[in-house]
């Protein structure tokens, strides 16, 4: 996978039917046209809600993945589990299918765990997966896991398995410490990529290679044309406007409305539907969104027109 700056990742969302099964056919779809505008896959993460779903049912998505054509150099799967087989097995997957890497967070059932437990774990996994073309990017995302990864456990890793880590997705939501990961680890053969858009401007700037962010799901086109033009004119332009659409999401449950949108500009109205605990946007706040979004031009050229699933 390019380490250049300027990649752009989506946590793919995914569709599920009447019964609740991930729609395969759908779920590809939407990735080729993710892929189509340039976007990176990185499947199986917070907004794909992977957490709600089984190993099994996460194999059967990516193997869809492959039989549609879809090239594994562009698809990173979240592979974290609090179980470290399941991680193993689902990793296993992954690097066989040829994938770029895997996105993986830290066990995060049990809370205050130390950084030797959490090193432990990670060489465990790496062990047991016994390849050599692993490429671990960490997920650090401790508003959902209450499970940090520290700037020291990254640096012991990095020196334990150098080459297999290679890189890290910051969704703490804090500028700075996006700005200190790229400070000490940028350049050293080591991804760093902001968790939202909203930093992808600062973290180029700063050393990073770009953001692995939830609305590149329904706005991949703007967030790909900052990413190749940062070092233009007009980058900060593209920013603000990208902060603009962001706003509009995060005004509401950010994975039912992410849905919502894509419900309505596909024209299919079943991709509002969510696993529980999750629950969709109601129908009000759903056209609020909408309204909202298109107000600012905003649109989703293209999407589902090659869905019949």
């Amino acid at each position: 996978m390019s380490q250049s700056r300027g990649d752009v990742w989506s946590p793919v969302i995914t569709p599920f039917g009447a019964d609740l099964a991930p729609n395969s056919q759908r779920f590809v779809s939407h990735c080729q046209w993710l892929a189509s505008n340039g976007v990176g896959l990185a499947v199986f993460g917070t907004n794909s809600e992977a957490n709600s779903m089984t190993v099994a049912e996460k194999k059967g998505l990516l193997e869809a993945l492959m039989e549609g054509g879809v090239d594994p150099s562009r698809v990173m799967p979240g592979t974290g589990n609090c179980a470290i087989g399941d991680c193993v097995s689902l990793t296993r997957e992954a690097v066989a299918a040829g994938c770029a890497g895997v996105l993986m967070l830290p066990p995060f059932y049990y809370k205050g765990v130390s950084d030797e437990g959490l090193f432990r774990y990670y060489s465990e996994v790496i062990n047991l997966v016994g390849d050599s073309r692993l490429r671990i990017y960490l997920y650090h995302i401790p508003p959902v896991t209450q499970v940090p990864l520290s700037l020291e456990l990254i640096e012991r890793l990095r020196d334990a398995f150098p080459g297999i880590m290679a890189g890290i997705k910051d969704s703490g939501g804090d500028w700075a410490h996006t700005q200190a990961l790229t400070e000490r680890f940028a350049g050293q053969d080591f991804a760093v990529y902001a968790g939202s858009e909203r930093y992808l401007l600062n973290t180029l700037r700063a050393g990073g290679a770009g953001c692995i962010s939830a609305t590149a799901n329904v706005n991949p086109a703007a967030i790909v044309e900052l990413a190749r033009h940062w070092q233009e004119s007009d980058a900060d332009e593209r920013q603000q406007r990208l902060n603009v659409v962001r706003d509009l999401f995060e005004q509401y449950p950010l994975i039912p409305a992410m849905k919502a949108a894509t419900a309505h500009f596909s024209g299919m109205d079943d991709w509002r539907r969510l696993r529980p605990p999750l629950v969709e946007l109601e129908e009000q706040r759903a056209s609020e969104l909408v309204s909202s979004l298109k107000a600012t031009g905003f649109r989703m050229e293209g999407v589902g027109e090659a869905s019949h699933g």
